[in-house]
């Protein structure tokens, strides 16, 4: 029996390093009660966006849609409509960081990214709540109240990361702290 040995690189086990942080934060969330189904703090995010000003988007983008998959199987979740409701609301909002990280750095810093990224977020989930899940106009109603929550724990969580980069020696952000929140 032949033994084949996969080659892994720095970059690889630090995406399966950083997703398994976003992976731990998933699911203890998971488990704690939310008095508003559907609205969770999103505290893998601040995993995301930490890589994000880290190593790049590419590997933000993985350690991403990383937790979405391993978490969903986790949960035992994995092609349910939650699977879908998350996965959606991951590449939304990688699709608003993605445009948004490209913004003034002196306007917009780790806390209008994530504030810009949970909005993202609840909109491709209420748009595929609206397409598919309860295809009625009243959906509409649930816009103030969940983007209401996507606002607060986007600032909430764009602050703590925030904070870690500016406590970081190695980021880029802590030399300017004043101009990149």
């Amino acid at each position: 029996m032949k033994i084949t040995q996969i080659e892994t690189t720095e970059d690889v086990h630090r995406i399966a390093k950083l997703a398994a942080i976003a992976i731990v934060l998933h699911m203890v969330e998971a488990v704690i009660p939310s008095p508003l189904p559907g609205v969770k703090p999103g505290v893998a995010n601040i995993v995301t966006l930490y890589v994000l000003y880290k190593y790049g988007f590419a590997t933000a983008a993985w350690v991403s849609i990383l937790r979405v998959f391993a978490s969903s199987l986790l949960l035992g979740q994995f092609l349910s409509p939650t699977f879908l409701l998350s996965l959606t609301g991951a590449l939304v909002s990688l699709g608003a960081l993605g445009i948004s990280m490209h913004l003034p750095k002196k306007y917009f810093g780790a806390v209008s990214l994530s504030t810009i990224a949970a909005l993202a977020h609840i909109a491709g989930q209420l748009i595929v709540v609206r397409l598919w899940l309860i295809p009625h106009a009243g959906v509409g109603y649930l816009i103030p109240v969940f983007a209401g929550a996507a606002l607060f724990f986007g600032l909430v969580n764009g602050l703590i990361t925030h904070q870690l980069l500016t406590h970081d020696p190695d980021s880029t952000i802590s030399s300017d702290t004043s101009t990149s929140a």
